[in-house]
């Protein structure tokens, strides 16, 4: 992949579902979002935790038709270390699996530019919790 002269934010989510197949339905949203252009994709990591606590783990560079999530397109950088694989595999529960997505907020790859272009950087990211904006919604 040629790097872009600016790049937006780049995020890592991990996403935990019960059993070993991840429902069709998300894998066509996510790439939904990723041919919309919304976000790219830049590293992506299945992993699957059986009964007795063996964790299968499927780099992107690796048929993923048995995970569900063949059909994505994925420019891997290889950004996501042993050690963040580490804790998700110390995280997750027998009989779950788990996708590691790295990706760049493509959406705001102008803003981005245009902000370093001037001089400034982002001070402050932060996610707002999920239970916060529903107690805000619902208060309206």
């Amino acid at each position: 992949m040629t790097q872009p002269a600016a790049i937006g934010p780049v995020e890592m989510v991990v996403l935990s579902f019960p059993g070993t197949r991840i429902d069709p339905a998300v894998t066509a949203a996510f790439g939904e979002v990723v041919d919309r252009g919304y976000a790219t994709v830049l590293d992506l990591i299945y992993l699957a935790k059986d009964a007795d606590g063996s964790v299968t783990q499927i780099e992107i560079d690796e048929p993923l038709s048995e995970t569900g999530l063949d059909g994505l397109t994925v420019d891997p950088l290889g950004l996501v270390s042993d050690d963040d694989l580490e804790v998700v595999r110390s995280s997750m529960e027998p009989g779950t699996s788990a996708v590691v997505i790295v990706y760049e907020e493509t959406w705001a790859r102008q803003l981005a530019g245009e902000v370093r272009a001037a001089g400034g950087e982002v001070e402050l990211h932060v996610q707002v919790p999920r239970d916060a904006v529903e107690a805000a919604l619902s208060a309206t």
